[in-house]
């Protein structure tokens, strides 16, 4: 054998050898460290954190072997309390590796502050869209004699009146003063006296007037259920959604 020959097969003999060393430790590097390294095959459930606050969630993740990271960016429920969970990522229930971070949208301390829009002159339908697109709460609602039916004529805030612009905490309640489409007509109160009790209300509410207070007593004169006294009294000047008291013959309704 040449010498050119024997080097050549001492440097093939050597080459396969360092072939099959790096085989042997990509083997191992893939089969047994990276598995060891990363938990392959173990898993934990995400605990559900919702209306869980920050500090029970902590240790709830703790527990769980998995770490957190707060959301820069909070939320606001008025349902949940402060620095409640409103939002996780990884969802509860997905399964992932022991140590995986878990991101946290908390429930802000305080209720944000928003401006007030105008809502006046606008249908009621509309109002209570735009109210609970931008984290409002219909309130109270105040009908008044106005032609103008569930036509918004005020808005209120704590009883107070409030205009476009005004600073309110985001959540709140907001009353609304309505037209109940009657208008403010001055209207003379029919004569109830000795009508039954159903048509003297039948009569009231189709002149624009609504019933209040019914007063049953024993009457000798008139059988019973019928209409004996009103106030205002007939003839007397209203105006539309005023209320007419009435005094009805008997011991109950009839």
């Amino acid at each position: 054998m040449s010498t050119f020959q024997y080097s050549l097969k001492k440097i093939l003999i050597n080459l396969g050898i360092i072939i099959g060393i790096a085989i042997l430790l990509g083997f191992l590097f893939l089969k047994v460290y990276l598995p060891m390294y990363t938990n392959h095959g173990e898993t934990v459930s995400v605990p559900d954190l919702s209306g869980y606050t920050f500090d029970e969630s902590q240790d709830i993740l703790e527990k769980a072997g998995l770490n957190y990271q707060v959301s820069p960016d909070s939320g606001f429920n008025m349902d949940e309390k402060p620095l409640a969970v409103l939002k996780q990522i990884p969802p509860a229930n997905e399964q992932v590796k022991g140590g995986r971070k878990i991101y946290l949208t908390l429930n802000a301390r305080n209720a944000p502050i928003i401006k007030m829009p105008n809502l006046v002159n606008m249908p009621l339908k509309n109002v209570q869209e735009i109210l609970a697109n931008i984290g409002l709460e219909r309130g109270e609602l105040i009908y008044v004699p106005d032609i103008g039916a569930n036509v918004v004529l005020e808005q209120r805030y704590r009883g107070v009146s409030i205009s476009e612009g005004f600073e309110i905490p985001k959540g709140a309640k907001i009353d609304l003063v309505v037209g109940n489409g009657l208008g403010n007509q001055v209207l003379n109160v029919p004569s109830l006296i000795g009508m039954d009790e159903i048509d003297a209300e039948f009569l009231i509410l189709g002149s624009g007037l609504r019933v209040g207070q019914k007063t049953y007593m024993k009457n000798d004169t008139l059988a019973s259920g019928r209409v004996f006294r009103q106030s205002p009294p007939a003839e007397s000047m209203v105006k539309t959604g005023d209320i007419i008291d009435l005094w009805i013959s008997g011991e109950g309704s009839f």
